[in-house]
């Protein structure tokens, strides 16, 4: 093989820089995560640096000695540069590109790469190029060999760019932001709609949340076969997918996968995301999906009811399905985690299906209990608006007799009165 090839199949190493808060107690779980990421982003990660401090360094992350100390690294380790462990200012980005004299990544970076490398719709390709144009123009006056070299390179990361040549540039930038913000403004009108058509057909919608490789994806293509890809990485999944399952009543749910959550999820993926992951502002029920073999499962959990507060997301029933429970043995009762913030809890497997018969169960009983029990003897000359049950509601039962049809069943409250059942009580019904 030549030298030219093995240079191009070279994989970029990374050393990954943290500070330690005396209050902060995750950072070996965020190093951990951080390590996936850039794994994910197809690059190794050869040491791991972590400082204590009170405060971290407003001009270059971390202190002076540190900044040394990881000069020395690059080199020992033939690194080709370093990845911070949090969001660097355009200040803190350039400093330590100039003290360091090498590429310069924070994990909002490798998020957005990620990102940029996964989405397959025209809509997450819009929102991912406007999360980096947002990220790239707040960052301008600082721009060096981080940004210039990374996939978010392509002429504005220049190091030294003149005054005019930034706000060309910021120009430029704002002029793309606003034309891809009229192409997602299209995409949502066209989510809207398919919102309200929905809505007409009366079936409800599940929302399947969780934190990023807690097992959605695998969840959703267990229960519905839809195909999508499941892997062992972070963000495999990016592109919302809906499928429809059929529940033990015959009723039927839609399903909406969303994008997994994570910790210090970029403000800029949240505001870009917003339409993708408003499914679940608008879902009938929240499905949160819970690594339960993760050691740090606790804290997982809070970020994603944060991030969905965050969103507007409230008042909706939560079921928390505690996954990959194969790998547990729930035999002991500490073994078994709980979720004291989710209306129904179950231990599953989406890998084996263990558990999944009474999920469906659970989510047969949560959407009935939106809708009011009947019991009636039609007429034979209004059978046709039994139909309105079968169609909105659930038919439990219909037997013919001399005096009409008698059904027993469950029908949403706004269609009582098209189903000739106006103001029926669940307890009695005056046939």
């Amino acid at each position: 093989m030549s030298k030219t090839n093995e240079m191009e199949q070279r994989t970029e190493r990374f050393i990954q820089v943290a500070v330690q808060l005396d209050e902060r107690d995750d950072t070996k779980e965020s190093l951990l995560e951080l390590t996936e990421l850039i794994k994910t982003a197809g690059a190794d990660v050869v040491a791991t640096v972590v400082q204590n401090r009170e405060n971290i360094h407003p001009g270059t992350y971390i202190g002076k000695g540190k900044i040394e100390e990881l000069a020395e690294m690059i080199a020992e380790y033939d690194a080709d540069g370093v990845v911070c462990d949090d969001e660097l200012s355009p200040a803190q980005l350039k400093n330590l590109e100039e003290e360091l004299n090498c590429k310069v990544l924070d994990r909002t970076l490798v998020i957005l790469d990620i990102f940029a490398a996964r989405a397959s719709t025209s809509e997450g390709k819009i929102q991912v190029e406007m999360a980096q144009l947002k990220y790239r123009m707040s960052r301008l006056a600082g721009l060096g060999l981080g940004l210039s070299m990374s996939r978010l390179g392509g002429g504005v990361g220049t190091r030294g760019p003149g005054e005019k040549k930034i706000e060309m540039d910021r120009r430029l930038i704002r002029d793309r932001i606003a034309q891809l913000r009229r192409e997602l403004d299209e995409v949502v009108r066209h989510r809207e709609v398919t919102r309200q058509q929905r809505k007409k057909t009366n079936i409800p919608v599940a929302a399947i949340v969780g934190y990023t490789n807690a097992g959605k994806s695998t969840l959703l293509n267990k229960l519905t076969e839809a195909g999508v890809l499941s892997e062992n990485k972070l963000f495999a999944t990016l592109d919302p997918t809906t499928r429809e399952l059929v529940l033990p009543s015959r009723d039927r749910v839609l399903l909406t996968d969303t994008v997994g959550f994570i910790r210090k999820l970029p403000h800029h993926l949240i505001d870009a995301f917003k339409s993708t992951l408003e499914e679940a502002k608008y879902s009938d029920i929240i499905i949160h999906v819970v690594d339960a073999s993760n050691s740090d499962m606790e804290r997982q959990m809070e970020i994603v009811y944060e991030t969905l507060q965050e969103l507007g997301v409230q008042d909706k029933p939560v079921i928390t399905l505690f996954n990959k429970c194969d790998k547990l043995d729930l035999e002991q009762p500490e073994a078994k985690p709980r979720d004291f913030k989710a209306d129904k809890t179950i231990y599953i497997s989406a890998k084996t299906g263990e558990g999944l018969e009474e999920f469906k169960n659970v989510i047969d009983e949560m959407l009935r209990d939106k809708k009011v029990y009947v019991e009636h003897c039609y007429d034979f000359s209004e059978a046709a608006k039994i139909q309105i049950i079968r169609q909105f509601g659930q038919l439990i039962s219909e037997d013919y007799t001399p005096e009409g049809i008698v059904v027993k069943g469950y029908v949403p409250e706004e269609y009582l009165g098209r189903a000739g059942l106006d103001n029926r009580s669940k307890e009695e019904d005056n046939w």
